[in-house]
């Protein structure tokens, strides 16, 4: 297929790339143009505007926000404006429902379609083809979509012909894995103060009841002294939980632990700053504790 990529930062990089291994021929845009040349080396068109990005069968977009993703679409020269009729726009990114349920409106009064497809994993996984995909749209729009989709990922499932469904079902997925990480750094504070090895702790769980990825990654994360290298921003990992807390009010669904890891996110930042993996939520349990 021929496929636009939009948003070439830590995860679009790898995306993008799997679609140029696959055969797909693609032409890519990023606001910061250095981020397009190794995908160029790779065999990718660099688009000279977003116009340009959005001619051919589809157009991906890998965005860290709502307000990127609106930019993109919505302004004078966007993918609104930009794509042809019949042709169709794939989120990646993690939003809001209200925005998924606007850009499917827009596109369809536009003449175009609209899948959401937003993806469980951080960059080494997108680099490596083993994402997950949370895919919604209608029907004859994913099942076009999907050669695209499987070149990305190492599973699709398609959830439903609602595209604000599969960002919903994201932004549960954020939330479930924003409360391992502060479950195991509090879990990792009681042992580690107490004289226990952080490491062999982990090992430990990760080796009996909790072998699953989740656990196994930000287990090794948390239990290592040095700061983990940031894949997904604490920004961004606040932003989330704001959303599933959105959804949560939208749909008269109470969720608590969702409002302790706001607060959890909003200390992290007030004391550290924004240039850290999201993960460092888990460590204020240590500091907390008087360990760091």
């Amino acid at each position: 297929m021929h496929v636009g990529f939009v948003g070439l930062g830590n995860m679009g990089r790898g995306m993008a790339s799997n679609l140029l291994q696959a055969g797909h021929q693609v032409t890519v845009f990023n606001r910061s143009a250095g981020k397009s040349e190794i995908l160029v080396g790779q065999g990718a068109t660099l688009a000279g505007n977003l116009a340009e990005a959005c001619r051919g069968d589809a157009v991906i977009t890998m965005v860290a926000d709502d307000g990127a993703l609106e930019n993109v679409v919505f302004s004078k020269d966007g993918i609104l404006a930009s794509l042809p009729k019949g042709a169709i726009h794939i989120s990646s990114s993690t939003i809001s429902v209200a925005l998924s349920r606007r850009l499917t409106e827009s596109h369809a009064g536009a003449g175009q379609r609209f899948v959401a497809a937003p993806v469980f994993g951080r960059p080494n996984a997108a680099a490596a083809r083993q994402l997950y995909i949370a895919a919604a749209g209608p029907e004859q729009a994913v099942r076009e979509a999907m050669p695209l989709l499987e070149a990305m990922s190492q599973r699709t499932y398609v959830l439903s012909d609602a595209p604000w469904q599969a960002n919903l079902v994201k932004l549960s997925g954020n939330f479930l894995i924003a409360s391992v990480i502060e479950s195991l750094g509090e879990a990792l504070a009681l042992v580690a103060k107490a004289g226990v090895d952080r490491k062999q702790y982990v090992e430990l769980l990760t080796s009996s009841l909790f072998n699953a990825p989740v656990y196994k990654v930000y287990g090794a994360l948390l239990a290592d002294d040095a700061p983990a290298p940031v894949g997904f921003s604490a920004p961004l990992g606040l932003k989330d939980i704001k959303l599933a807390l959105a959804a949560g009010e939208e749909l008269r669904v109470p969720m608590p632990l969702a409002s302790l890891l706001r607060d959890r996110f909003l200390s992290l930042l007030a004391q550290q700053g924004e240039e850290l993996d999201w993960s460092a939520i888990g460590k204020l349990a240590m500091r907390d504790a008087g360990r760091i």
